[in-house]
């Protein structure tokens, strides 16, 4: 892929003052093509370690490291034939590939969660990549709101969810995708498939020949995960969801797909990238006191209804 810049939309003064801030060990929330990322220096123990704070994230879920170009992530990670190949198909994009990692990377091991692999992508998005390249450094990047509540996707979503909690937000604008990046590791004989996302499961078997595999339960375990967005419970709003279901209790607020009565409907049409792209922001609508519940209508189960799924079941998951 080429590494010539992007237009942004942010003034150079302004990302001049973000970098300065992430050089001190400050947080920016910026887009990105998913959802909006609350980026530190990811070389940086304690700038890892303040994400976490402003999060209230779990110490053991690592964090996507985010590069503006390959070759800074073949600096970090053992980048094999393979990863080059998802690389010029899918870079910059949504797509995180988690590899080995290089005896000399500078990677925090705080951000890694202590793991001998990384979790790195290249984000497509102007303002993140101008971000990236201005600071001079990857950056450790999770979703810009509170540990398992629901992802941001515009920049009041990270004022609301965060708060003074980040030294500045970098506005973009709604992000286009709406779901987090495909998790896809390489570490081991058979890639396999950690998160579904923004890249859908056929796209990644045309370039690897092969179905990824998915990991056993116990490797998703609450305990130990191998990447982000493994907690079983995750992306949860306040209310309880009630998911394929086809009428609503009384209380219930109906989050819809395809045609049919609903409180707010992600794709009136059906279109899975429509809802993907809405899913985040109408959970959030949907998470007020007003409500008892949030009652999901089905959405098939294939292409980014897989992602959508993904979140829904994470969302609907019980809370310990």
């Amino acid at each position: 892929m080429s590494d010539a810049p992007l237009p942004c939309s942010i003034p150079p003064d302004r990302l001049t003052e973000a970098a300065s801030l992430l050089a001190q060990g400050g947080l920016v929330a910026f887009p990105t093509e998913t959802v909006y990322g609350l980026g530190g220096d990811a070389t940086s123990d304690s700038a890892v370690a303040a994400i976490f704070a402003a999060k209230g994230r779990p110490s053991f879920n690592p964090l996507i490291s985010h590069v503006a170009s390959v070759e800074a992530a073949a600096a970090l990670v053992e980048f094999g034939p393979l990863a080059q190949a998802l690389a010029a198909r899918f870079w910059p994009g949504p797509l995180t590939l988690v590899l080995p990692r290089r005896s000399d990377s500078p990677i925090s091991l705080l951000a890694t969660a202590g793991l001998d692999s990384i979790a790195v992508r290249m984000p497509d998005h102007p303002i993140a990549l101008a971000l990236i390249r201005a600071f001079g450094r990857p950056l450790a990047a999770p979703s810009a709101n509170r540990s398992g509540a629901v992802s941001p996707t515009t920049a009041a979503h990270v004022a609301q969810s965060l708060g003074d909690k980040v030294g500045m937000i970098l506005d973009g604008g709604p992000c286009r995708v709406g779901v987090e990046s495909t998790v896809l590791d390489l570490t081991g004989p058979v890639p396999l498939l950690l998160r579904p996302g923004g890249i859908a499961l056929e796209e990644l078997e045309a370039v690897l020949g092969t179905r990824p595999a998915r990991p056993s339960p116990e490797a998703g375990s609450p305990t130990a995960p191998r990447a982000p967005g493994m907690l079983s419970s995750h992306y949860a709003p306040t209310l309880p969801v009630r998911l394929d279901a086809s009428d609503a209790a009384p209380g219930e607020a109906v989050l819809g797909f395809g045609p049919g009565d609903a409180t707010l409907n992600l794709s009136p049409s059906g279109d899975p990238t429509e809802a993907a792209a809405n899913l985040f922001s109408m959970l959030r609508a949907l998470d007020r006191p007003d409500f008892t519940g949030i009652a999901v209508r089905p959405i098939p189960d294939a292409g980014l209804g897989l992602a959508i799924n993904d979140r829904l079941r994470r969302a609907a998951a019980p809370r310990g």
